[in-house]
């Protein structure tokens, strides 16, 4: 494994965030490194279809389909980034499917308003059904994409629409509370600005009505006022983004997009794809697990994949760089051949490789390597505790905190200030859409804060593997009536190279449920488990593993203003005392998904 030197370009300036935002979802997640083929079809293009839903908005899609008598699957696509991708359509209609990709309500051609989830079940089934009927269809349809354009198939297929047969839904979530919008209570404040700042590009050209009122702007007095005629409010830009930090709770607003409710129901073949970077991984797991359990036949049940590579939420270069760290050409994932692939299978029934009795493919971090396994979490799982230990200390890489599977005795409690106005800043992981980069990324830089307190083992005698879901239990007590406590897990080399692997974070008033929030006793010890998702990595001889436990994450999370007000108007800080216990009755550990080798 390499890695190139983070220097400076680790932090963009947050003024490129817009258009990093937009060309992110410009582009799929992984690189698009399809060798060319011989082509079985020539491609007929129909651009600017119009589909009518059920309240009589129109949603306009283009259509590429195979240039021959018959009828084909259609491959189905619903995206707020633009449908125009000729590259995928013709490279998918050349292969014998009638490929549909519609730009969803309110966003490019389509007409309506767009407000996230709200309109994708209903949009999602009537556009399924059109689809089906289409004279060239042989009324079998599948769906694809992702980010939200996973999110468009997830919402469709808890509709029910009667011809979706199989989805590819990759680097989506699960519900969009937990997970997309909030994690343990706090709020995802890089993606949800950086998102917004995207997508508010092309509403904002909707609904200033772009140079149509140029003339009309010109003529406008006082002339200083220019610039304002004519613009919408953020309010009529974005409404959601306030309606999410007003709703912290996962209440009513979010469980009517709660896609876990409805896994009993979905009756649909369905290959989840995530990344170990991904900032939606919980989900696409989640997804996979859940279905596999509990869908509605014993088919859709058997017709569960999981796919698992080392993606950001960005695109991965064609040397498997993702972060500052290159895994390697193997890590690239061809995104094209790999649709093409599940939908023969899923669809047409060709017997390929997702016909294996191993419905789950990761990729295992450290050795680099891409493995088979039967099913997830890994039924030899061996979870163990590594404990946190000082004699005199913790804070930063220069205290003596330790890692270790010995149970702690009589210790004394560590202790750091954590101050609102100097958070601990985000370097790299599970990040998207503008502002820092996404990816594994050295932790070096922070390991010298004293508001960071810094567990590592010795050097490894032998390798170790990692895989499936981490949490750190973790006993702690504040100054504050509410504070937030983050963990983040590392794999360092013998040169200190600190490499990601995942994080997490929890918020005090939502310890014990996202639903209700409540306040803590200043200085009373609260057991808190924080929820690390999962890895898959291999901690080579020599390396050490290191956690990371602090109060801020920022902006990844937004800050905890230690005050136990809401986050909506919230603007007054005060600093607070955080206290974490590991003695014999308050045992702190981190608990790892060992797999025997």
């Amino acid at each position: 494994m390499q890695r190139t030197p983070r220097g400076l370009s680790h932090f963009l300036l947050f003024s490129l965030s817009l258009w990093l935002a937009v060309s992110a979802y410009s582009t799929i997640s992984f690189a698009q490194a399809t060798a060319p083929a011989s082509e079985e079809y020539a491609v007929i293009v129909h651009s600017g279809v119009r589909v009518k839903m059920r309240d009589g908005v129109s949603l306009v899609a283009d259509i590429y389909r195979p240039k021959a008598s018959g009828k084909f699957p259609v491959l189905l696509t619903r995206t707020p980034y633009n449908r125009r991708d000729p590259a995928t359509g013709m490279f998918l209609a050349a292969r014998g499917y009638v490929v549909v990709q519609q730009d969803t309500r309110g966003r490019f051609d389509s007409e309506g308003e767009f407000y996230p989830f709200k309109y994708e079940m209903n949009d999602g089934y009537d556009t399924v059904e059109w689809a089906a009927g289409l004279e060239y269809s042989n009324g079998m349809v599948g769906t694809y994409g992702g980010s939200y354009v996973g999110a468009t198939q997830m919402l469709a297929a808890i509709a029910k629409p009667p011809h979706l047969k199989a989805i590819f839904p990759y680097v989506t979530a699960s519900e969009y509370y937990e997970g997309w919008t909030y994690q343990g209570g706090a709020w995802m404040q890089a993606f949800s600005s950086t998102w917004t700042t995207g997508l508010a590009q092309d509403t904002l050209r909707r609904k200033a009505g772009g140079m149509s009122k140029f003339n009309e702007w010109l003529t406008q007095l006082p002339v200083e006022d220019y610039k304002l005629i004519g613009l919408p409010t953020v309010a009529d830009v974005a409404p959601y983004f306030r309606d999410w930090i007003e709703h912290e709770r996962n209440d009513d607003y979010w469980k009517r997009w709660k896609i876990s409710d409805h896994y009993s129901q979905l009756d649909i073949k369905a290959l989840h794809s995530g990344g170990w970077h991904d900032i939606f991984l919980k989900g696409s797991i989640g997804n996979y697990v859940a279905m596999r359990k509990s869908a509605a036949t014993a088919e859709a049940r058997a017709g569960q994949r999981l796919l698992v590579g080392p993606w950001a939420h960005a695109a991965t270069s064609p040397e498997g760089k993702i972060g500052d760290v290159t895994f390697g050409k193997q890590a690239v994932l061809d995104m094209n051949g790999t649709i093409l692939k599940w939908f023969d299978y899923a669809l047409k029934g060709i017997k390929n490789e997702f016909a294996s009795d191993a419905p789950v493919r990761i990729f295992v971090m450290g050795d680099n390597v891409w493995r088979d396994e039967k099913e997830f979490p890994l039924a030899r799982t061996q979870y163990t505790k590594y404990y946190f230990h000082t004699n005199k200390g913790a804070n930063s890489v220069s205290g003596d905190g330790q890692l270790s599977t010995q149970t702690p005795g009589k210790e004394t409690p560590d202790t750091y200030e954590y101050d609102p106005q100097n958070p601990v800043p985000t370097i790299g992981g599970r990040l998207c859409c503008g502002g820092t980069l996404p990816g594994p990324f050295s932790q070096q830089p922070n390991e010298t804060r004293q508001d960071v307190l810094v567990f590592s083992t010795p050097p490894l005698t032998r390798d170790l593997e990692v895989t499936g879901n981490l949490s750190v239990e973790l006993f702690a007590a504040s100054s504050a009536p509410d504070t937030d406590f983050t963990a983040l897990i590392a794999d360092v080399d013998a040169s200190g190279y600190a490499r990601f692997l995942t994080d997490g974070i929890i918020r005090a008033r939502y310890r014990n449920s996202t639903e209700r929030a409540e306040p803590i006793e200043p200085g009373k010890i609260y057991k808190y488990t924080i929820d690390l998702w999962s890895t898959s990595n291999v901690f080579k001889a020599g390396h050490r593993i290191r956690v990371y436990v602090s109060s801020s994450n920022f902006p990844r999370f937004n800050r905890n203003l230690n005050t136990g007000e809401a986050t909506l108007g919230g603007s007054k800080s005060n600093k607070a005392k955080q206290t974490i216990y590991h003695d014999a009755e308050h045992p702190s550990a981190i608990v790892l998904p060992v797999i025997p080798r």
